[in-house]
């Protein structure tokens, strides 16, 4: 079963020492009762909404513009754009984890080597996320961005009124905007 809800206590047993955590969650007794009294394995992380669709496949669909018109493909433009227009962090890391932690990661590259706190070499990473992780806003500088780079090259972009659309319809599923 797999359902929404939030916590609404959390006590600890005395005798035991665990935890006991109330939810109250979105479903049906009848639902939970093969689950009773057997192991379970839980999963308690914040709600997101999933994303408009309409605004991933007009993302997708500005990118294959993009591809066709450079004759690329359209995941070699995607990182490009995550690199111009997406979210990212840095990170330290042994330089021994260097490639694991590229393949962690959409998109990341090596900034330079610096010494930690502890005397020890680190390699500073610039790594950027992958777009179906982000927010209303960044969704939103992604595509607004995909869109101003096919207006530079001459390609005809989405009517603004689809891209209204599409982004509104985002928001709806991902709640306000998120602010600065």
């Amino acid at each position: 079963m797999e359902t929404t809800g939030r916590i609404k206590g959390v006590a600890k047993d005395w005798q035991s020492d665990k935890l006991i955590i109330s939810f109250e969650v979105n479903g049906v007794p009848s639902d939970l009762h093969d689950l009773e009294d057997k192991p379970l394995n839980i999963t308690a992380k914040p709600y997101r909404r999933k994303r408009s669709k309409d605004a991933n496949a007009m993302l997708w669909a500005c990118l294959g513009e993009i591809a066709a018109a450079l004759r690329t493909d359209k995941w070699e433009v995607y990182l490009q754009m995550l690199k111009r227009y997406g979210a990212y962090t840095y990170v330290l890391c042994k330089p021994q984890a260097v490639d694991m932690l590229k393949r962690q990661w959409r998109e990341c590259e090596e900034v330079g080597t610096i010494i930690d706190v502890n005397g020890k070499p680190a390699v500073q990473m610039l790594c950027y996320y992958g777009s179906s992780t982000y927010d209303t806003k960044q969704f939103s500088v992604l595509l607004d961005g995909v869109v101003s780079e096919m207006k530079e090259m001459g390609l005809e972009t989405p009517p603004s009124e689809d891209l209204r659309r599409s982004l509104e319809a985002w928001e709806k599923l991902h709640g306000q905007r998120e602010t600065d």
